[in-house]
């Protein structure tokens, strides 16, 4: 019988090279997108069946995994995949901008997955892969408080998860990426400014240096990396709670784990100064 695995923010990106992925490993796919109307590619999949979801509206959310269940009959793994970001900073950002930052990232899975908790209870157990950030266990960048925030919120969520769903056999996995090739989301961050205050302006245009230069630098990663590691969390290929894909992550953690959280701090900031 062929497992279905669900996974929201397929529209562009890693939502939906992932989903492509798994339709041609023979999975069915639950692909969910706030505008499913304009989607050509993933239409192409027999195995792929479409369905409209925004991650911030309950009752958007309610009826997905209901449409999803029908389709399907059984949900082994969710991917909770829809992410955004806001930086700049804090002082600056609109009132809207930080509720979205934490709607999106954060409150957007926990809608996602109390829908399917009881889905997975009757089933005797299930999957949910988080995609987080390794800006989820340590800091890299000035202005990123709003993004760090809501990454920081999706680890503690899935950590917290581990231990009430435990006994239901309900399993919690984590995937802390970095940039990756091919990724719009310098394109839809949400930038907080406030052009009659200037006091942050150094720091931002150095931020968005070094965002312009990731491109060619050489420290963005294949998101087909990211990929491989989804599948091999949905297969049980790969057993960890926790998977840091890529050099930036992994060096960061690395760092992070070698001194004080003041040094650390202090070694981040001098890039920046």
């Amino acid at each position: 019988m062929r497992k279905t695995v669900f996974i929201t923010g397929t529209s562009s990106g890693l939502g939906k090279l992932t989903a492509i992925r798994f339709a041609q490993l023979g999975w069915n796919v639950a692909a969910t997108m706030r505008t499913p109307e304009n989607e050509t590619d993933l239409t192409a999949y027999d195995n792929i069946k479409i369905f409209k979801l925004d991650v911030t509206k309950v009752e958007q959310v309610q009826m997905a995994v209901e449409q999803a269940i029908a389709a399907f009959g059984k949900i082994d793994v969710v991917v909770n995949n829809a992410g955004m970001g806001t930086y700049g900073p804090l002082e600056l950002a609109k009132e809207d901008a930080i509720d979205w930052q934490f709607a999106v990232n954060a409150r957007g899975p926990i809608n996602v997955i109390r829908k399917f908790l009881p889905h997975y209870r009757a089933n005797g157990g299930g999957m949910f892969i988080n995609i987080s950030s390794f800006m989820g266990i340590t800091t890299a960048v000035p202005l990123g408080s709003l993004y760090n925030m809501s990454k920081f919120a999706l680890e503690g969520l899935t950590e917290g998860l581990y231990y009430e769903l435990k006994p239901f056999n309900i399993e919690l996995r984590l995937i802390e990426q970095g940039g990756s090739t091919g990724n719009n989301f310098k394109e839809s961050i949400t930038w907080n400014r406030d052009e009659n205050i200037k006091d942050y302006d150094d720091l931002m245009a150095k931020l968005q240096n070094v965002m312009n230069t990731a491109d060619t630098s050489g420290s963005l990663d294949d998101p087909q990396i990211i990929v491989d590691a989804i599948v091999a969390l949905a297969t049980g290929e790969s057993k960890k709670f926790r998977t840091v894909i890529g050099a930036a992550g992994n060096d960061l953690m690395a760092l992070r784990n070698s001194v004080q959280i003041e040094d650390y701090l202090e070694t981040i900031a001098k890039n920046y100064m």
